[in-house]
């Protein structure tokens, strides 16, 4: 910090206010972090990176993100405190110079059906007023033009008491116009159910007809159907008359008594879209996504084509274009439309709108449309797409914290991501990044790397310094940050082939390609070049191909690796089998639980606006399971500490001996494949980082019954040495008969491929081509492509 100088020529101290140029950490213990402390500098691009699972995230986001939002939280009254969320105060014992934190995750933006990239960002609403004023015919307020708003008109009266004179009675009428389709209700798709996967008509309500999850003959939805009064229980639902069978399936909400109580009987129909078919599909737990897969076809809406706008909506226009076909166009050419609009009375609403089109083309996302479901959007594009509202904030001095913004990027989109990181840091703000590719480490004015290892092996503070003095240390980043994957000097022949033939879904322009089979395949290309839409939309699905996809593990506290991969099934029945009782008093999610904290392990205290408190549960010490249930053994142990085992240790019990048990040992062998050997299998799933969530689902999926593996990015979320790991596994499946295609951006992963198909060679309707298929030494060689520029500068060719 520069000192001012006097006008005697000597410089005077430093003000007060500029010493506060560090975020000073002390003694940080959030999850596996040992007592770390650290000095960030404030107004500098500081890199945290690490190997997948050794704290950063910890650091990051739950010790100073998470400080920093209680912290602004406690300003505002109590009675707001009250509607917020209880921020527990993160362990760590000292945390000082924290300005306002923003954090930008991979989290997926909000997957309901109406929610689109304009609804998520402020561009539709600009388009809605934009409509509202130059649109014609002009059909009403910007409401009129949104599918999220239905119209609505009603009538009524109120009576005014004016004491000793007559009452009189006011008459008064309601009319609200807005843009929403009313055959689809705003979703743009409507769901064609088939009968026959929800119940056997062969059969009456009293012999369980329904093939419904969760309808089962004893439950209370089965039993308000039966005993509403509405049908003859033992009558064969085929036999029903045409006002039973609309009973049964489409009567509206209904006030019934069932054993006394009053419940509300409604038709199967209505029901099921309440239920099952107003949630995302992503969300949506397995065995309820397979039903919905089996029972319902969703189609464009016949009413708007799939626009899900009003008759009226559409019929206003600005020149040719009314609010749909803007919405439908790329962003890029939205963006060229609007700046070709003048009208000095909405001009400030132009040039808003056109800066905020103008972020989404600067940040790469100008191949997407503003019509686009936001819960189709990868954890990439979420993620940049969260940037937008940054890109042109006028606030200075902020904490902005990013994880993995690499993420789903092409080398060449890495180095636009880059440019955006240093403007925010040129603006004043304090950036932090979680970030394990060299390309966004090199930009760092500051690296903190964690580890050395993962779990409980790592969460210590390892280097802090310039990337030039972390190119130098001994640390496992540092002696990985400059390796390159080497071109294989032959490759693997191709056993067969999965023809796509005329491939056209989203932007791809009929395209024709021969996948080969028996050997590592990598599609790549730039971010919005169809990679997608190939794989996932074109590929033939014979039997037998197993996806592994982006969508993020879900779970609660309770759920752990032991649960996730089916682990504690097998270990339940080995204990109840050497100990002659129930296998579920082996589970802490039922009869073995702890009273006292119902299997949860901790006691919370709820403390109103205050944070909850969260202690150890007395009883079982943690544990979580009754003290009964703990004198069980099998091998010597107790099911508490077998869950407490590393999988490494649970792979050597399982293996032989008194504690041989087959099936748990082959689900342990995988998991420690993908190098997930220090977790233990007993930890709370929301531990877990991004990366060994992606390794824990790959892990599961590797048991699928399948000769074709298909695997959107695995890349995510690991560290430079577990890329190794991970190539050595691809080997392994594909020497062992497998076909493995991957979705991959990572030049490590292309130049580990036998065979390399290219899109391009832009993005969104510049995309959707073939520009090269071959061998990546091919690729390297003719450098006709930008992937093959980029990869031929990483093997330094």
């Amino acid at each position: 910090m520069s000192m001012a100088t006097r006008a005697d020529g000597q410089p005077s101290e430093p003000h007060a206010a500029d010493s506060h140029e560090l975020i000073r950490v002390h003694g940080a213990r959030e999850n596996n972090l040992k007592d770390v402390s650290i000095e960030i500098p404030k107004r500098r691009l500081t890199v945290f990176t690490g190997v997948s699972g050794s704290g950063k995230s910890s650091l990051v986001f739950d010790t100073i993100a998470a400080e920093s939002q209680r912290l602004i939280n406690e300003t505002y009254s109590a009675f707001l405190q009250g509607f917020m969320p209880n921020l527990a105060r993160p362990e760590v014992d000292v945390l000082d110079g924290l300005t306002t934190a923003i954090t930008v995750d991979q989290q997926r933006m909000g997957s309901d059906p109406r929610s689109t990239v304009g609804t998520a960002t402020d561009a539709n609403a600009m388009l809605r007023i934009l409509f509202s004023r130059l649109g014609t015919p002009h059909i009403g307020p910007p409401a009129a033009y949104s599918f999220n708003v239905a119209s609505v008109s009603a009538t009524g009266g109120f009576t005014v008491d004016r004491g000793s004179e007559k009452t009189k009675t006011e008459k008064v009428s309601f009319t609200r116009t807005g843009g929403m389709c009313t055959h689809c209700e705003g979703r743009g798709t409507v769901s064609d159910i088939d009968l026959a996967q929800l119940f056997d008509d062969s059969k009456s309500l009293s012999e369980d007809p329904f093939t419904i999850p969760t309808y089962t003959g004893d439950g209370w939805v089965v039993r308000i159907i039966a005993e509403s009064g509405f049908f003859d229980k033992d009558k064969p639902i085929r036999e029903y008359t045409k006002r039973e069978r609309h009973d049964f399936l489409y009567r509206e909400p209904t006030k019934v008594k069932v054993n006394g109580v009053n419940l509300t009987y409604e038709g199967l129909i209505p029901k099921l879209q309440k239920s099952f078919l107003s949630k995302d599909r992503e969300s949506m737990q397995p065995h309820i996504r397979a039903f919905v897969d089996r029972a319902v076809a969703f189609t464009r809406c016949p009413e708007c084509d799939g626009t899900r706008l009003s008759e009226a909506a559409r019929s206003s226009r600005i020149g040719k274009l009314n609010i749909a076909d803007a919405c439908a166009m790329e962003i890029r050419d939205l963006a060229e439309w609007v700046r070709g609009l003048e009208e000095p009375s909405v001009a400030p609403l132009l040039a808003k709108l056109r800066n905020g089109l103008d972020s989404f083309v600067e940040i790469g996302l100008g191949y997407l449309s503003l019509d686009r479901a936001s819960g189709t959007l990868s954890g990439g594009e979420a993620q940049r797409t969260k940037m937008i509202r940054h890109l042109g904030s006028s606030l200075t001095d902020v904490t902005y914290v990013f994880d993995e913004p690499s993420i789903g990027l092409h080398p060449h989109d890495i180095q636009r991501m880059n440019s955006l990181l240093l403007r925010l840091r040129d603006k004043g703000n304090t950036v932090l990044v979680v970030e394990h590719k060299p390309e966004t480490i090199a930009i760092a004015d500051h690296v903190v790397d964690l580890g050395p290892g993962a779990g409980t092996a790592g969460g210590t503070v390892c280097f802090e310094g310039t990337v030039e003095e972390l190119r130098a240390s001994d640390t496992v980043t540092g002696r990985h940050l400059d390796d390159r994957a080497k071109l294989k000097d032959t490759v693997r022949e191709a056993t067969g082939a999965l023809e796509i033939r005329g491939a056209n879904a989203n932007n791809l322009q009929d395209v024709d390609v021969d996948i080969p089979l028996g050997v590592l395949c990598v599609i790549t290309g730039v971010a919005g070049s169809g990679k997608s839409s190939l794989v996932h939309r074109s590929v033939p699905a014979p039997e037998g191909v197993v996806s592994v996809d982006q969508t993020p593990i879900r779970g609660s506290r309770r759920s752990n690796p032991a649960t996730y991969t089916g682990l504690l099934d097998p270990i339940r029945k080995a204990f109840a089998k050497a100990n002659g009782v129930k296998p579920a008093l082996f589970s802490a999610n039922s009869e073995g639980a702890c009273p006292t904290c119902n299997g949860a392990g901790v006691i919370y205290t709820d403390l109103a606006i205050m944070q909850s408190v969260a202690t150890t549960c007395e009883d079982c010490g943690g544990k979580r399971f009754d003290a009964s249930v703990l004198e069980y053994h099998f091998g010597g142990r107790d099911i508490s500490e077998v869950l407490a085992m590393s999988v490494a240790e649970a792979e050597e019990f399982f293996r032989e001996g008194e504690s041989r048990i087959p099936a748990a040992h082959r689900i342990v062998e995988r998991m420690a494949e993908v190098g997930l050997g220090y977790l233990t299998l007993g930890q709370p799933l929301t531990t877990l980082s991004g990366g060994e969530r992606q390794r824990l689902k790959l892990a599961v999926h590797m048991a699928d019954k399948g000769g074709v593996y298909v695997l959107d990015e695995p890349t995510t979320g690991l560290h430079l040495a577990d890329v190794e790991q991970l190539l050595g596994l691809l080997d392994r499946l594909v020497d062992s008969g497998k076909s493995v295609i991957v979705i991959e951006h990572h030049q490590a992963v292309m130049a580990h491929a036998d065979w390399i198909v290219d899109l391009g060679p832009g993005a969104g309707h510049d995309g959707g081509r073939i520009v090269f298929e071959g061998t990546p030494a091919d690729l390297v060689a003719a450098r006709s492509t930008l992937t093959g520029e980029h990869l031929a500068q990483y093997v330094g060719a």
